[in-house]
C-alpha cells in the first residue's frame, strides 16, 4: 500500500516498505539531495530534516513512522529567496567543505524557532549534535547570532 508524504508542502506518494529510512525515500526515490547521508547512526546530523518543525535524523526515522509535514533544506529557501539562515551562512562563509550544512542548518533553524534569540551556551547545546569535519563552529555560531538578529528586526 502506497505511503503518502508532505515534504515541503508538496504530497508525494512512494511505495517503499514502512521500515526504509526517510533520508533514502527523500534521496533515492524523490532525489532531494541536499539532506546529506553521513554516520548512519543518527549521530552526526548531517541528515537534519524537520518533521512538524522538530529537528530530526532522517536516517533514523523509519518512513512508517513519520507522521508529519517534513521540510528539508530544499525547502528552506530557494537560490532565488534565500532563508534568513541560508543568507547568514554565506554573510560569514560557514561552509569550507560544506557537507554538513545543510543539517546544521535545519538544526539552527529549529533552534530559533524555540529560542529567538539564544545565548552562545544555547547555540552550543542545540547544536552539539551536529558534526563539522572542518571546524567552523566558531562561523557558525556567529551565523546564527546574525541571522537571529535578522528576524528579530523583522
Amino acid at each position: 500500500m502506497p505511503t503518502t508524504l508532505t515534504i515541503n508542502g508538496q504530497r508525494h506518494s512512494t511505495d517503499l516498505p514502512p521500515e526504509v529510512p526517510l533520508l533514502w525515500v527523500l534521496r533515492d526515490e524523490l532525489g532531494m539531495t541536499g539532506t546529506k547521508y553521513g554516520c548512519g547512526v543518527g549521530s552526526c546530523g548531517a541528515c537534519t530534516v524537520h518533521l512538524s518543525g522538530v529537528a530530526v535524523r532522517s536516517c533514523q526515522l523509519a518512513l512508517g513512522d513519520v507522521d508529519g509535514p517534513v521540510t528539508t533544506i530544499e525547502g528552506l529557501g530557494s537560490p532565488e529567496n534565500l532563508a534568513v539562515l541560508q543568507q547568514a551562512w554565506i554573510d560569514h562563509q560557514v561552509a569550507q567543505c560544506g557537507y554538513c550544512q545543510s543539517g546544521q542548518i535545519m538544526q539552527a533553524a529549529s533552534l530559533l524557532a524555540e529560542t529567538p534569540a539564544p545565548t552562545d551556551a544555547q547555540i552550543d547545546e542545540a547544536m552539539a549534535g551536529n558534526l563539522c569535519r572542518c571546524g567552523t563552529y566558531s562561523r557558525i555560531r556567529t551565523a546564527i547570532h546574525s541571522a537571529a538578529a535578522r528576524l528579530q528586526e523583522g
